[in-house]
């Protein structure tokens, strides 16, 4: 009796740690290369300029390569170096964050160092809009002026 109740913690236990089948199919999804090809803005009127992640200017990011390992939940994303971006790799560990029904689903990242450690503390999270095998939409959101302005990322995957 005590190694049946043993077993059964055990395997509650482990089920409750778990990834749900959702989250499996978008981390599935994710996993590769994609490339950012446009960031816009929607619910305002005018022009916009926002710098992202607390590291550059929107126009920096677009064309940018992102890259999500699966196995470990770690990847980067990589800016092109011009006048007006520093580039290079950014590392960060991700995850997909499972929400409650009538709201979608969100990837959620920090940066790292190469050694996986963290480096700010900072994280954020965007709402997975739409996800197929070839193309992603997420979005976040903004307030500027005390109106809220959503930020819309739309990638295509490379491999």
């Amino acid at each position: 009796m005590k190694n049946y109740l043993l077993i059964m913690t055990i395997a509650v236990l482990c089920s409750s740690c778990s990834l749900s089948k959702a989250v499996r199919e978008k981390r599935n999804l994710l996993s590769g290369t994609w490339t950012l090809n446009d960031v816009s803005y929607e619910n305002g009127s005018g022009n916009f300029k926002s710098v992202i992640f607390n590291d550059a200017e929107d126009i920096c990011f677009e064309g940018s390569d992102w890259f999500f390992r699966d196995n470990n939940s770690t990847g980067r994303y990589t800016l092109a170096q011009s006048t007006y971006c520093n580039g290079g790799d950014r590392f960060i560990r991700w995850s997909v964050v499972d929400r409650p029904e009538n709201y979608s689903s969100q990837l959620q990242f920090k940066l790292i160092d190469e050694k996986n450690k963290d480096i700010s503390g900072l994280g954020y999270r965007l709402n997975i809009t739409s996800l197929t095998s070839s193309a992603m939409v997420l979005k976040s959101n903004a307030t500027i002026d005390g109106k809220v302005i959503n930020i819309v990322y739309k990638f295509t995957k490379k491999s």
